[in-house]
């Protein structure tokens, strides 16, 4: 294999075409500002994309989504809030930003999020310890819809609000609903990785437009109805740019078409360890999951394949400038998040230990599959 073959990227950005288009406009009208024709025009694109009525506000980021989500479910210091432990640290991180607790809990095997049995044991002991949980964050992990169903009934059963981290799932759906219309407010991501971008970015989903205009007031520094600067509460200056706004407008273009060149990733990746012992390609569990399959993933099981880990085949990709990565590392085995307490078994570290995301990007070519499947075959001798 040549040693000066480019770098392929676990997820780059993939751009349509059009978004230079939006950006020319805003310059030509002097929007460049955390406002403008463009982030109304993506909160509309959204919102018609999404359905179920939602109600869709632009922001800085995913992050800056689940911190003024939490607070419009009346997070505050001292609560404690759920939050599925086999996640990126953005799920977990807003938690401690409003001095709340984090309360983590297991995956199950099937979609490798919120594991409901978990959860349930985690509620219990939480109300028996004094402590009503106020929000469950559950994640559509890699863009897999969690147990939709199972995961509303129990938080229906013990009245606590869902906020649904649809972080990685847009155009994911569940039972042709879109994922990010689940929760009680949901979540989007727009950051470079992304099934989109807006070079940096996300968006809160809300059920009524009461709260985002409410989640809007937060994000420009919750500045009071005045003809001066006068401020109430604390505020955020959490507003997406009209810029990348128009970047954004320019990816809803191509948003399906990426979606299903993501999932031909996925099934280059069924067909390639079809005939693999030991290599396990996640996938939907069944046809009510529709899933963008943001990143594919595989689990190896080193006893059938004879010694073969995640670390040797990660390593021989990272040989051949071949970008692959683990699984997310469980947060309760995060040196920071390792004093708060968890509920369940060892699936999510399982996970980690035997799991691998390979190169799933929209925008790669026949020729990067060739260099990905020579390097597989090489490791597992094919």
């Amino acid at each position: 294999m040549k040693l000066n073959n480019s770098k392929i990227w676990l997820s780059s950005p993939h751009m349509g075409g059009t978004e230079q288009k939006y950006i020319q406009e805003a310059f030509d009208a002097n929007w460049v500002a955390p406002l403008g024709p463009n982030v109304n025009g993506l909160e509309k694109d959204l919102e018609n994309y999404m359905g179920n009525q939602a109600h869709v506000g632009a922001l800085s980021s995913g992050t800056a989504a689940i911190h003024l989500g939490l607070i419009l479910l009346g997070v505050q210091a001292g609560d404690e809030v759920i939050c599925q432990t086999m996640t990126f640290s953005a799920s977990a991180n807003p938690i401690l930003y409003l001095n709340a607790t984090p309360i983590f809990v297991d995956s199950e095997e099937q979609t490798w999020n919120l594991c409901p049995i978990a959860l349930e044991l985690a509620i219990k002991d939480r109300i028996q310890k004094g402590k009503n949980p106020k929000a469950i964050i559950a994640v559509h992990l890699y863009g897999m819809p969690y147990q939709i169903e199972v995961i509303r009934a129990i938080a229906d059963k013990y009245e606590i609000p869902i906020l649904e981290d649809s972080a990685e799932a847009l155009g994911s759906s569940y039972k042709g609903q879109k994922c990010g219309t689940f929760g009680d407010i949901g979540v989007l991501s727009f950051n470079g990785n992304k099934i989109i971008t807006t070079s940096g970015g996300g968006a809160i989903v809300t059920k009524t437009a009461a709260q985002k205009e409410k989640a809007i007031f937060y994000a420009t520094q919750a500045r009071d109805a005045a003809p001066h600067y006068q401020h109430s509460e604390i505020g955020y200056n959490y507003r997406m740019s009209n810029i990348c706004a128009g970047i954004g407008r320019g990816q809803m273009e191509v948003l399906d078409h990426h979606v299903a060149l993501r999932r031909a990733m996925h099934d280059f990746y069924v067909d390639l360890f079809k005939d693999l012992p030991g290599v396990t390609v996640f996938s939907a569990p069944s046809t009510d999951y529709f899933s963008n399959y943001w990143l594919s993933a595989i689990l190896i099981d080193p006893i059938i394949t004879k010694g073969i880990t995640r670390e040797t085949l990660r390593l021989a990709l990272e040989a051949e400038n071949i970008e692959s990565r683990s699984l997310w590392k469980p947060m309760h085995l995060q040196p920071v998040f390792e004093k708060y307490p968890y509920y369940g078994s060892k699936v999510a570290e399982t996970l980690f230990e035997n799991g691998l995301c390979l190169p799933s990007g929209s925008n790669l070519t026949d020729e990067d599959r060739e260099r990905i499947a020579a390097v597989i075959g090489s490791v597992f001798v094919v």
